[in-house]
């Protein structure tokens, strides 16, 4: 029931508009507001801040004067998008909104007033004719190569996602209404929120202090038993009396930290694989440095035979198992490809990809980043010899830039919501460094000129590649949802490889299709006809299953030997030929 006065007028407050007896509140709010940038720009002007090397800093880009300029005229876009949709409210005084209905889905409008309130619901509905034009538009444009098509495609929905009036705060209601709750504190709070990004160089997705590698991430015990310059090997200490005599060497991508596939307890596809009786062993990926300029494909190569061989002789057994994840497994094929041309094939047992490219002639938008302009842009960035993390993050970020940029803008900095503690998250902003040169040979060779599917184009320490030659047994994972390594992309393995294969599709996308523990009972996977001549064939002869594909996993592995031994000796960390160096997760992980 409404309020009313004693005149018998409603008294209802406003939800968009502050309350009298909360002026003094926001005079205090935005004095704060006022000293916290102040703060921060006096914190910027210290002591080497104002150097060269800020430009290869992500935390100096607001100081380069070309970002400036860009970020100037990003201020007066904004500044005319607020007028341009605040305009739109008083254009039609008679407007009626869609019927409550048709609110659409787009979570971005999932507030009531921007169905129920005519000028919320007229600023919307105008969004969505302007962007589907602009799209419409882009697609439309003739005179243009595919290449060149998929790029202003790319560059379209970039615009609409960043000019969408959900990211101003003068035209967003629920943004507005929090505002007025909170007597301006929300904003404030998201100032800050936004000022620590900027000091950081990095969009925040998660509260950085809420994990802590080795502590409540990363866990599952082990020892590093061995580590060279560019990575250290972690043996996992076994949960069972007997373990497989086949040992498991994990290669994750280096342009990640390994414990993705480590997050915690119940997510850990590690502590699950050592549960089933594997011996498993994890490379951990050195974070690159100055020192590292000169590291190539080969020097990554030679480190996945150097693991390998490590571990064959530390348990005395003749082969491996292996899994290569997204760039690990690229390289993957490259050293089976290498040890088949010299005759020692027969050190893996077999290979699992985790949706994994080789071929990539439709490796999706990841595409557009490898023109004249962009490597250029890179050599610039990468003039310390290593890249930093930061840059790689943004461009994976933009690739969905509504979700995993926007979304956060919104969240952290209007709306001044507090962190989740999500232990993806945090891994997603563990970023690491990247060799400049073997950064860009992988992009020009790989991405750009696809290489690596003619045979004898590239060569290893000598050895010309050729994956026709590998017969090591293969088990292909890929993500129907999977924009970093597309679908289609990674069935492509099912081409080049000769030897037996096995295909299987999970749901989800390039992180969660993968870390699907079986006791979560989300998603599902499909298997099929492994000798489908085509994607589409394979997909129509499959079968789907409710749940985690892990289990279909360690049964094909098992396939491949099931023999067994006692859990002791050198299968516990540190007791064998290789003394521990020191306790899981190791050193390099936690290296900036």
């Amino acid at each position: 029931m409404n309020d009313t006065g004693k005149d018998g007028t409603s008294e209802t407050p406003n939800p968009f508009m502050p309350s009298p007896d909360d002026l003094q509140h926001w005079t205090s709010v935005m004095g704060r507001a006022q000293q916290m940038m102040l703060d921060y720009a006096m914190s910027q002007t210290g002591e080497g801040k104002a150097n060269a090397a800020a430009l290869f800093d992500p935390a100096g880009w607001i100081h380069n004067p070309a970002t400036q300029a860009w970020a100037d005229q990003s201020a007066k876009m904004w500044e005319q998008g607020v007028a341009f949709w605040t305009s739109l409210a008083t254009l039609t005084p008679g407007f009626t909104p869609d019927a409550p209905t048709e609110a659409p889905k787009d979570k971005r409008f999932a507030d009531p007033e921007w169905t129920a309130n005519p000028a919320f619901a007229l600023i919307r509905q105008t969004y969505g004719l302007l962007s589907d034009q602009l799209l419409a538009t882009t697609r439309q444009m003739s005179g243009l190569d595919e290449g060149a098509r998929k790029k202003m495609e790319f560059a379209a929905k970039g615009m609409a996602d960043a000019f969408s009036p959900s990211n101003l705060a003068l035209t967003n209601p629920e943004v507005i209404k929090r505002a007025v709750e909170t007597r301006g504190e929300s904003l404030l709070k998201g100032l800050k929120h936004m000022l620590t990004d900027l000091s950081r160089g990095q969009l925040s997705h998660v509260d950085p202090d809420a994990f802590e590698v080795g502590v409540n991430i990363a866990t599952t015990p082990g020892k590093v038993i061995h580590e060279t310059d560019l990575y250290q090997l972690i043996h996992y200490t076994p949960t069972t009396k007997d373990v497989y005599a086949a040992p498991l060497v994990i290669f994750p991508p280096w342009i990640n930290r390994f414990y993705i596939l480590d997050l915690n307890p119940a997510k850990s596809f590690v502590r699950w694989a050592v549960e089933q009786g594997l011996s498993v062993f994890m490379v951990s990926w050195k974070s690159a440095d100055a020192s590292m300029k000169d590291v190539v494909w080969d020097d990554y190569i030679a480190a996945q035979v150097d693991a390998i061989d490590t571990v064959r002789d530390l348990l005395d057994v003749p082969a491996v198992h292996t899994i290569g994840y997204c760039v690990a497994g690229t390289t993957l094929a490259a050293t089976l490809a290498m040890l088949s041309a010299k005759g020692e094939a027969d050190k893996v047992q077999s290979v699992t990809f985790f949706t994994a490219q080789i071929d990539f002639e439709f490796a999706g938008d990841l595409k557009m980043f490898v023109d004249d302009s962009y490597l250029a842009l890179l050599e610039q960035l990468s003039a310390p010899g290593f890249l930093d993390g930061r840059y790689m993050a943004a461009t994976f970020n933009s690739l969905r830039g509504r979700d995993l940029i926007w979304n956060y803008v919104v969240s952290n900095y209007l709306l001044g919501n507090d962190y989740p503690p999500f232990d993806l998250l945090y891994w997603n902003g563990d970023t690491t460094n990247l060799p400049a040169k073997w950064h860009r040979q992988y992009l020009v060779d790989l991405y750009r000129d696809n290489r690596m599917v003619i045979p004898n184009s590239l060569s290893v320490g000598g050895t010309p590649l050729d994956l026709r030659k590998i017969r090591t047994p293969a088990y292909i994972q890929a993500g129907r949802e999977d924009h970093i390594a597309p679908l289609a992309s990674v069935w492509r393995l099912m081409d080049h490889l000769s030897g037996p294969k096995t295909f299987l599709l999970a749901g989800s996308g390039h992180i969660a299709g993968v870390v699907n523990p079986p006791a979560a009972g989300k998603y599902q996977y499909w298997t099929g006809d492994n000798d489908a001549a085509t994607l589409p064939e394979f997909e129509a002869s499959s079968q789907e299953t409710k749940g985690s594909w892990w289990p279909h996993w360690i049964d094909w592995i098992v396939a491949q030997d099931g023999a067994k031994t006692a859990a002791k000796g050198s299968r516990i960390p540190g007791k064998g030929a290789k003394k521990a160096i020191e306790d899981a997760p190791g050193r390099y992980v936690k290296q900036r």
